[in-house]
């Protein structure tokens, strides 16, 4: 007598109906997985988790309203079984991380979609983790330096979108010398020659986003 296999049921979370529609495709072709919903936002995420208990939540991280981090964390709080593959287009270190940090257990790039997908939901489902080979080795090469702080990845975050010292300390209500600093300290912690360079960096890493 056969045994039904387990379904492993899966919530898809992307604002891009394409994506959704993609992953649906390649999932619903699978005997041992399902998927039981979708969500466009982080707000739609959460109460869609709250809902439906699925098994394993595909999140993406930029999307309105709230963003995935935002969903992954509340997430986390209610279930801390919930288990969450964040979707992304970015290889940084420091956004890979900020996101395991939060709880998640995979940590899928939408590029390797159709090599790794089913790959990555079947690992975390069996208590796995999933987290792409070039990133591990960047966490890995990162591990030991001192992270920014919140305030100065405010700070470059301003500073990319062409704002100046001055404007920025306006911004913050810090004087100029404060934020000359802060800079100062940006640039010894990412071993940066400039700004220019220290915004380069912090962009290649998923440190800030513009």
């Amino acid at each position: 007598m056969n045994t039904a296999v387990p379904t492993i049921r899966v919530l898809t979370v992307d604002d891009h109906p394409l994506l959704r529609e993609g992953i649906g495709a390649v999932v619903g072709r699978q005997a041992d997985m399902a998927i039981v919903g979708e969500a466009a936002n982080g707000v739609e995420a959460v109460q869609q988790w709250r809902q439906l208990q699925p098994d394993v939540v595909l999140m993406d991280l930029q999307m309105p309203d709230m963003d995935g981090l935002q969903a992954l964390a509340s997430i986390r709080a209610e279930g801390p079984q919930a288990r969450i593959i964040v979707l992304t287009t970015y290889k940084g270190d420091a956004l890979a991380w900020r996101a395991l940090k939060a709880g998640a257990v995979g940590y899928l790039l939408k590029s390797s979609l159709r090599t790794d997908l089913l790959q990555a939901i079947r690992a975390v489902h069996a208590g796995g983790r999933w987290v792409p080979a070039d990133v591990a080795i960047e966490l890995a090469g990162h591990a030991a330096e001192e992270p920014l702080t919140e305030r100065e990845i405010e700070v470059l975050q301003r500073i990319a979108v062409g704002h100046s010292n001055r404007e920025v300390g306006d911004q913050l209500s810090v004087s100029e010398d404060t934020i000359k600093a802060r800079m100062k300290s940006i640039l010894a912690k990412l071993q940066a020659r400039d700004r220019t360079h220290a915004v380069s960096i912090a962009l290649k890493r998923g440190i800030i986003r513009v």
